[in-house]
């Protein structure tokens, strides 16, 4: 029908007169109540928004001469991150002559890794870059 005869029976029935498909020939227009339908998406956005969780990456730092009561509680600090859901990045720092020893960085990672395997993956394999040898564990998926 033609877009005044449309525009009068929605003017009559109160109600507005919305292009549901503007680039169509000819053009898809809907008679409804536009007010409450923007109040109605508006709401189902911020339910959606309420249910979303924001996944952030944590980052837990360790030297390579770190003592083994650190390591067990770093260990329970990226264990509770992986439960929460978030992304886990494990660093190593290397000062001075411990830059000759990155295996021991690397040995140390792969431990972590391991007692962290039944509540993450490794998502990326230790890498060395710069003085940092750094390694992401992200959680699976329940």
């Amino acid at each position: 029908m033609p877009a005044s005869q449309a525009l009068e029976i929605a003017y009559e029935q109160d109600l507005d007169l919305v292009k549901i498909a503007p680039g169509s020939v000819p053009p898809v227009c809907k008679i409804m109540d536009y007010g409450k339908y923007r109040f109605e998406q508006a709401k189902r956005e911020k339910e959606a928004r309420k249910n979303q969780h924001i996944v952030e990456v944590k980052e837990i730092r360790m030297s390579p001469s770190i003592g083994l009561n650190d390591f067990k509680t770093k260990l329970k600090n990226g264990q509770r991150f992986l439960q929460e859901g978030n992304r886990l990045k494990v660093t190593v720092r290397f000062r001075g002559r411990e830059m000759a020893h990155t295996n021991i960085g690397e040995e140390l990672l792969k431990k972590f890794a391991e007692e962290c395997s039944e509540l993450g993956t490794v998502e990326k394999n230790p890498k060395l870059e710069g003085r940092f040898m750094t390694m992401f564990i992200s959680p699976k998926s329940k």
